[in-house]
């Protein structure tokens, strides 16, 4: 009997002669990590079929076991990247006990990936109100309507909250709870990288000790 094969077979050097891996490297004479994101962002949402700002969110207890999530970067500047929480969820928690974290992008499609390490700074109440606002009704009362990473009893029980919730609020102005926020990463390491033929990938990190210091780089081996 032969077993079924869960793994793919390694790509032969024909899968790569029309692919993205085989493009100039535009890692090359790069020095601003934040601009470069925007622009392999802005490839991403060309190509990619879903959710081109999912990322995968990766956050440790005060015990140091990691956890991870995807979830979906809301913004960015020079000043990090953002992402919105129930503060009370799993996450939350982790980050309010251990302010670091770190995010993983990976485009399929481009065959690209940005890691990103930092520390954590909770956004303004502004800010906060301002993408909370700017959420569809419905997202605003689920906000309110779910205790996020917490035991529910069965479905019924999550609509039967949200019906609630409908109800308090009416047609009136749903309020962002105080229980929800924003994250921001301020980012100490960004690393790039690009798939080349026979796994001799493309690898640029971009490092500084704080966010007020300068950008330094450095290429890795693959």
């Amino acid at each position: 009997m032969t077993a079924n094969r869960l793994i793919p077979p390694t790509p032969s050097e024909a899968d790569y002669q029309d692919s993205a891996a085989e493009k100039p490297s535009d890692l090359d004479g790069a020095n601003d990590p934040i601009t470069l994101f925007a622009s392999w962002l802005g490839e991403a949402r060309q190509s990619e079929p879903n959710d081109p700002n999912a990322m995968a969110l990766a956050t440790a207890d005060t015990d140091g076991l990691p956890d991870v999530r995807m979830v979906l970067l809301k913004d960015f500047d020079h000043n990090g990247f953002v992402f919105f929480t129930n503060l009370e969820s799993y996450k939350g928690q982790q980050l309010a006990a251990n302010p670091k974290a770190a995010l993983c992008f990976h485009w399929k499609s481009l065959r690209r990936q940005v890691r990103v390490r930092g520390v954590i700074e909770a956004v303004s109440d502004a800010e906060a109100d301002a993408y909370f606002a700017s959420r569809a009704r419905d997202s605003r009362l689920g906000a309110w309507a779910s205790a996020q990473s917490r035991p529910l009893e069965d479905r019924f029980a999550l609509e039967k909250s949200v019906a609630s919730y409908t109800l308090k609020f009416g047609v009136g102005p749903v309020p962002r709870p105080s229980f929800w926020s924003g994250f921001r990463i301020i980012p100490l390491r960004i690393e790039f990288w690009r798939d080349r033929p026979f796994r001799l990938h493309d690898r640029l990190e971009f490092m500084r000790d704080q966010a007020s210091s300068a950008w330094t780089t450095s290429k890795l081996y693959p």
